[in-house]
């Protein structure tokens, strides 16, 4: 599964993205983001805050208690504004 990391996500994980197999115990977003935070000191601290962290599966929008099997691609970002 590939995991992509966008804005100041990826400044604090200093990465844009990662290649990962995830556990078939985890299979929402909230545990892939309770697993990585178990397993990735910077994950971490760049996630403390979840609730406001979004997230999409394949590039649909998603909220945290969304089904991740069969996923190819997961993305999260922070809050977004308009301009």
């Amino acid at each position: 599964m590939r995991i992509l990391y966008f804005a100041w996500l990826r400044e604090r994980m200093n990465k844009g993205s990662e290649e990962l197999e995830v556990p078939s115990e985890v299979t929402t977003i909230a545990e892939l983001m309770d697993w990585k935070a178990a397993n990735d000191e910077s994950f971490e601290l760049a996630f403390q805050d979840r609730e406001i962290i979004r997230a999409s599966i394949d590039d649909e929008l998603v909220e945290h208690d969304a089904k991740i099997a069969d996923a190819r691609e997961i993305a999260f970002f922070p809050p977004m504004t308009g301009g």
